[in-house]
């Protein structure tokens, strides 16, 4: 059984929740978001509270029905948040001569190649540059903003030696010692 599916989820104010078929809504101050259910879940909204349940099934299928039930919970939780708060990711570029500045919906990025990057932003992503060694990407749907988040991360990921590159705000990069004679 899911533990996660057990915890219900408080809808905050502002946030409108509405189901129909397999077909799960969300519509908040931020936007519109919406994910399919599995066959084998069932939503109930009492009060405000979305609680998760599974359809009642042989032994074998329960299993495999109430990770999927874990699943939706989580996914909805996601939507929530997404539609009310909105998520984001921090960057920070370490290194001398490394720079970031957005222009409207691309990231020019200086990252000691001999040309400059530019990053296309996937349809409803943002980036913001508080300064030019920090990059945050913002959005309402998770998956679209870690997506972008490690796409940018990609172009120069964190080097062990001397800790250069692109790196999230909150990520330890193991060092290593140089090579001794």
């Amino acid at each position: 059984m899911s533990r996660i599916a057990k915890s219900p989820i408080t809808i905050p104010a502002g946030v409108e929740v509405s189901q129909s078929g397999s077909v799960f809504s969300v519509k908040g101050k931020l936007g519109e978001m919406s994910m399919n259910v599995h066959s084998a879940v069932i939503i109930t909204n009492t009060d405000n509270v979305l609680t998760f349940e599974t359809v009642k099934a042989s032994e074998k299928e329960l299993k495999s029905a109430w990770a999927q039930a874990g699943t939706a919970r989580a996914n909805a939780f996601n939507l929530i948040k997404g539609v009310s708060e909105g998520w984001e990711k921090k960057l920070t570029l370490i290194g001398v001569g490394y720079r970031a500045q957005a222009r409207g919906k691309v990231l020019n990025l200086t990252l000691g190649f001999s040309h400059p990057v530019n990053y296309n932003l996937p349809e409803g992503v943002s980036v913001e540059t508080p300064s030019q060694t920090e990059v945050v990407v913002k959005g309402i749907d998770k998956q679209k903003v870690g997506q972008a988040a490690a796409e940018i991360r990609a172009f120069r990921p964190p080097e062990p030696y001397k800790g250069k590159g692109v790196r999230y705000t909150d990520e330890y990069v193991v060092r290593k010692d140089a090579k001794k004679k």
